[in-house]
């Protein structure tokens, strides 16, 4: 019998999926990945409105091909449909950032079940089906960065939730990436520390410092002059930036890291 044919190497970036596209670091990521030359992009997001517009944007600069997926990261029929998707147009994927993600505040004593469960999954069954859908579809030598935080790693009072999420999205990154190893699948994650993102506009707090300073922009450095050394917050592009670095093949050599990117906040 003669040789299977030897299956697909990933190219970069190639066909790129991306959860949480719509805004912030999702929508960051989507434009760089599509300056990079991606050929392709799957995003996915709950917001259908700022998700076409986005496709629309993308369309227009660069006429990448385009799927948009405007459903819950918690579908899995949705995942079952992307995934059908995916393997009849390109034949698989070459790059995949899981970026979906909620924030909530509200300390231990007072966080209700409720609350708890909301954050949680999201963040953490959301990135479980992203990576299931991943690993299936991802070709050999592809790569995953999973968007984790600072806060899965530094605790804070008010983030019981939140950063008990992010911390088990970064241990299930770290079981993927030994799972992947065998294929020359890469999964990395980063760690954002303060980022001038619409997440923000879900804490309370941050409502009252825009009220109170007259501006989102002002409210994200008086935030940063206290809690960041270097003194302000990233923007989504400087992330998306860094996401590009660790799907690339310079990055050859990383798989289960943790970049951290918190302008010293950790220290």
């Amino acid at each position: 019998m003669p040789d299977a044919e030897p299956a697909a190497r990933a190219t970069f970036p190639g066909v790129c999926l991306v959860t949480g596209a719509a805004s912030g670091i999702g929508a960051a990521t989507a434009r760089r990945l599509a300056a990079d030359g991606a050929s392709a992009l799957v995003l996915v997001d709950r917001n259908g409105e700022a998700l076409h517009a986005l496709g629309d944007e993308l369309e227009q600069a660069s006429g990448i091909a385009l799927h948009l997926c405007h459903q819950d990261i918690l579908s899995e029929d949705g995942w079952d449909g992307i995934e059908h998707t995916v393997r009849h147009q390109w034949g698989g994927l070459d790059s995949v950032v899981a970026n979906a993600g909620v924030s909530d505040a509200g300390s231990i004593a007072e966080l209700s079940l409720e609350a708890w469960r909301s954050v949680l999954s999201v963040n953490l069954d959301g990135t479980f089906l992203t990576l299931r859908t991943a690993l299936r579809l991802l070709r050999d030598g592809g790569s995953v960065v999973v968007v984790s935080s600072a806060s899965a790693v530094k605790a804070q009072p008010g983030t019981a939730a939140y950063g008990a999420s992010k911390a088990a999205g970064l241990q299930l990154a770290r079981v993927a990436a030994r799972e992947g190893a065998m294929r020359g699948i890469r999964v990395n994650a980063i760690l954002p520390g303060g980022v001038e993102t619409p997440i923000w506009q879900s804490v309370p707090a941050f409502s009252d410092l825009v009220a109170e300073t007259g501006s989102e922009q002002a409210a994200f450095d008086r935030m940063a002059s206290f809690a960041t050394p270097l003194g302000h917050y990233a923007k989504p592009d400087e992330i998306a930036g860094q996401i590009a670095f660790l799907l690339s093949p310079a990055a050859r050599s990383m798989t289960g890291s943790a970049l951290v990117v918190d302008g010293g906040y950790m220290l």
